[in-house]
């Protein structure tokens, strides 16, 4: 919601701001310098982005819309879940934890928590990360490194959808110019048509580099920023799974490893201490 109401300022304040100087945004409107512009970014786009890149920027910009960001009621709803889990594990031994991983779906624990279990993306970090513990396959110190490791490959494959963002908003401006000279080749070869026609082909080219511009600093750019915070959110939730998981898999109380965990949380989404042994201990 907050991504479209920024959106809707900027071009608020933009068609605004031009209409009270005296012009008429109708002039602002030209066909061929869209083609032109969008049509060069989306070939630069293809030229030098991998399609499963391309494919993640499209994912990215609906999470961007969404505009979900973490809070403090959702990190303590992923520390009861985490609790629950281990207070299971620890209490019936880490067998009985197999009918909640292999079939999730049909877990009673996981079906207090819809928000997270209907995430795919994290609820499958969270089994893959905790079934080695169940199966043994792993040593407990071996644990967080693995995980840590998924998570950096997670980082990484996040910033490359950023950084094809960020090469298009910066590749913009100057594609923006080529609109522009476009425009004055056109113009130069119209000159004979007078200063009227003259004028109106001088307009359509300053408009190319405007909205190279515009578009660049006032949409892609911005949008990019948002993706990179929002992946960023993404990882401080998954690492407060890690840190979680690889506690109770060295040996850790339930509500030993979940302080631990809350700990990494960032400061304005996280619960406190006391308010979170409550919750915890209110537990059924």
């Amino acid at each position: 919601m907050f991504v479209l109401i920024g959106l809707a300022i900027v071009f608020a304040s933009t068609i605004v701001g031009f209409m009270m100087a005296g012009g008429n945004p109708i002039v602002l409107i030209h066909a061929s310098e869209f083609v032109v512009i969008l049509g060069i970014a989306l070939g630069v786009l293809v030229i030098s982005t991998p399609i499963g890149v391309i494919k993640g920027m499209v994912g990215g910009l609906k999470v961007a819309l969404a505009a979900k960001t973490e809070t403090k009621a959702s990190y303590t709803e992923l520390m009861k879940m985490l609790y629950e889990i281990f207070m299971v594990g620890r209490r019936n031994g880490l067998v009985a934890l197999e009918e909640h991983v292999v079939n999730p779906s049909s877990s009673a624990i996981f079906a207090k928590y819809p928000a997270f279990t209907h995430d795919h993306h994290r609820m499958d970090f969270f089994i893959n990360g905790i079934k080695p513990v169940i199966d043994g396959k792993i040593k407990p110190d071996q644990l967080e490194a693995l995980l840590m490791d998924e998570l950096k490959t997670k980082a990484e494959e996040a910033h490359h959808i950023v950084h094809a963002y960020q090469m298009v908003g910066d590749a913009l401006p100057a594609i923006g110019i080529v609109a522009a000279v476009l425009g004055i080749i056109n113009t130069m070869a119209s000159i004979a048509d007078g200063p009227e026609a003259v004028g109106a082909k001088v307009s359509a080219a300053l408009t190319g580099t405007m909205l190279g511009i515009f578009v660049s600093y006032g949409m892609v750019v911005p949008l990019a920023n948002r993706i990179h915070s929002l992946d960023e959110a993404d990882s401080s939730y998954l690492r407060c799974i890690v840190i979680a998981v690889s506690g109770f898999a060295k040996g850790l109380a339930p509500i030993t490893a979940v302080e631990i965990a809350r700990r990494t949380i960032p400061h304005e989404s996280q619960p406190g201490a006391d308010e979170l042994e409550t919750i915890l201990k209110a537990i059924k």
